[in-house]
């Protein structure tokens, strides 16, 4: 049975192979929303060791091959059916350097689009079993980011040698830009 996950709320993944679901339903406003799903993979330091260890629609897999990214769903039109991205993490590759793996969503050039989280509904996280598909724990966003562009959904990271999920729901302005100047 799932764990529905409440903002600051952690839990023991458990696990080697699981994907990582990202969704949401844009407004009813007629345009498209093109929301994008990255995997920040950060060291010790909490900053990425190097670029190819952050994941997102022009870095689809991360350089030890732990993470990648199923693609770019550019409408917000697949929530419907489920997950609109996903991101698959093999937590037996991951980079003996990587000590966290942040989880974010920003939209695609919202500031020409007039365009904030505040416009999008039901988002959520979910970590799923990879080979059963069973989903693990879900954090559903309730906050209004009526001014965000982009979310730190949750994060995973290692602890006294397992992994565990924090469920963060972290807005920023800015975009994608934010969350690369954050973390690099």
């Amino acid at each position: 049975m799932a764990i529905n996950l409440q903002k600051g709320q952690r839990v023991a993944i458990g696990l080697q192979h699981i994907t990582v679901g990202l969704g949401w339903d844009p407004a009813e406003s007629g345009t498209d929303f093109d929301l994008d799903a990255t995997a920040c993979m950060l060291g010790e330091d909490k900053k990425i060791p190097a670029e190819n260890f952050f994941v997102y629609y022009n870095n689809p897999k991360s350089a030890d091959g732990a993470c990648e990214s199923t693609g770019d769903d550019r409408t917000g039109g697949n929530s419907e059916f489920g997950d609109d991205e996903q991101i698959i993490v093999d937590l037996t590759k991951v980079s003996p350097k990587i000590k966290s793996i942040v989880f974010a969503a920003s939209i695609y050039d919202a500031d020409a689009r007039r365009q904030n989280f505040g416009q999008v509904q039901n988002s959520y996280i979910r970590i799923c079993d990879s080979d059963s598909g069973e989903e693990l724990c879900k954090y559903e966003l309730c906050e209004d980011f009526s001014i965000e562009t982009a979310i730190e959904f949750g994060r995973l990271y290692l602890h006294n040698g397992e992994w565990k999920f924090e469920a963060t729901g972290i807005g920023h302005k800015g975009g994608l830009q934010s969350i690369v100047d954050k973390y690099c």
